[in-house]
């Protein structure tokens, strides 16, 4: 995608209001829960598997997990987190506790009290481990990818400028489109052009819609960066001895590999899987790659004591 092709797409961003005119065009289904209109697909036959995207990308991030997931015989479950995608941009705090109030609601609504495994990449880490918190029972396994929430992320100076009241709001309203925008594709490291363009023109797709960019920068403040509060999310997977397999790249410049320390240090039961020169998005990136780790994990028996 060259220049010209970009700043299109940059000048796309918050351009209509999502309707519900909007919404029947699309894939997919929709479901009015209590937090807000939710975008989902629902697959597959089997266990059920849950898929939390992140910060900003919203559910087709999943893209090659989720058909993979459904062909290996699981009822593969992903949405678009308030703020992102086609679900609605709520007009409240974005913290980990709305979060996973929308992920349990929207469990409940599908799968009434049943068990599932559930992912989560990057923040969407923190709205798993949370989830888990306030839920507890509700998970059979957890998958982190790449999460966010250690308490020892060096932030960045960028994100740190976002943080300030006002100043924040000014900066995020001018610059943080096209920051997002750019962000979202640099990490895909193997994928071909085709499909790097494939993953901008979905992300300026979702992002067209007034009210992105607050909810992002709700959510920088009051869920990646409040780690302290993010911690007690993984203490808790940790004291519910929640079955827990991580996968990290080395070359991750968004979650920087050095946090799967802490994460091990807190977790001390989760399986720790490094990838080589992978970045912050290999589930997308390199989706034959993460499956084939994640699938005997998933297919493995749980140990009780009898």
């Amino acid at each position: 995608m060259d220049k010209a092709q970009l700043n299109r797409l940059v000048r796309q961003i918050e351009t209509l209001e999502l309707t519900d005119a909007q919404r029947q065009k699309a894939s997919g289904s929709f479901i009015n829960l209590e937090t807000g209109n939710t975008h989902y697909e629902l697959k597959g036959q089997g266990k059920r598997v849950v898929l939390v995207h992140g910060y900003a990308t919203p559910y087709y991030i999943y893209d090659k997990v989720f058909e993979s997931l459904v062909n290996a015989g699981f009822k593969v479950l992903r949405y678009d987190l308030l703020g992102r995608g086609l679900s609605e941009r709520a007009k409240a705090k974005y913290t980990p506790e709305l979060f996973a109030k929308q992920l349990n609601e929207l469990t409940q609504a599908l799968f009434g009290s049943e068990k599932f495994i559930l992912f989560g990449t990057s923040m969407g880490g923190i709205i798993a481990s949370t989830f888990c918190r306030l839920y507890p029972g509700r998970v059979e396994k957890l998958v982190l990818l790449a999460p966010a929430g250690m308490d020892t992320y060096k932030t960045p100076f960028y994100t740190k400028i976002c943080k300030i009241p006002v100043l924040g709001d000014i900066i995020f309203s001018t610059v943080g489109g096209k920051i997002l925008l750019i962000k979202s594709a640099s990490e895909l490291k193997y994928s071909s052009q085709e499909v790097k363009d494939y993953y901008l023109n979905s992300f300026a797709y979702s992002a067209k819609y007034k009210g992105f960019l607050r909810c992002t920068l709700s959510s920088m403040r009051n869920t990646i960066l409040k780690t302290a509060h993010a911690m007690k999310g993984y203490e808790s997977v940790a004291n519910q001895h929640i079955p827990t397999l991580c996968i990290w790249g080395t070359d991750d410049k968004t979650m920087p590999y050095y946090q799967h320390e802490r994460l091990q240090e807190v977790c001390p039961q989760a399986v720790i899987h490094t990838f080589k020169g992978s970045g912050h998005i290999f589930l997308f990136d390199e989706g034959e790659r993460t499956v084939s780790v994640v699938l005997p994990f998933l297919l493995k028996e749980i140990k009780t004591n009898d």
